[in-house]
């Protein structure tokens, strides 16, 4: 199952580590805890909107771009669980054909 969570919260660690900011300067910058953006991070918590419009803020990114990688990233990983979750198909043979030996 996909988890925006955990998509939302690797995108704000990729940005944030992008800038080389640490945990204490978004926090400050976003008037969040450091302990709640760490577990929004790694995909512990939910992030409400106006929480989510902080860090964004903090992390100079707007809100749409963040929406748009999480977007991003939940289909890539739908449609990866899609492929392995496909069956795989079987061909009839058709009456008096032969199949050749590995041996």
């Amino acid at each position: 199952m996909v988890l925006f969570r955990r998509s939302l919260g690797d995108i704000l660690r990729s940005r944030r580590t992008d800038l080389g900011l640490t945990l204490r300067e978004v926090s400050g910058a976003a008037r969040v805890s450091l302990g709640y953006i760490s577990e929004i991070e790694r995909g512990q918590k939910e992030a409400s909107s106006e929480l989510l419009a902080s860090l964004c803020d903090a992390l100079e990114m707007p809100l749409s771009d963040v929406l748009r990688e999480v977007a991003d990233a939940v289909a890539l990983e739908e449609a990866a669980a899609l492929v392995a979750a496909a069956p795989t198909p079987i061909t009839p043979r058709r009456a008096g054909e032969v199949v050749a030996s590995a041996a």
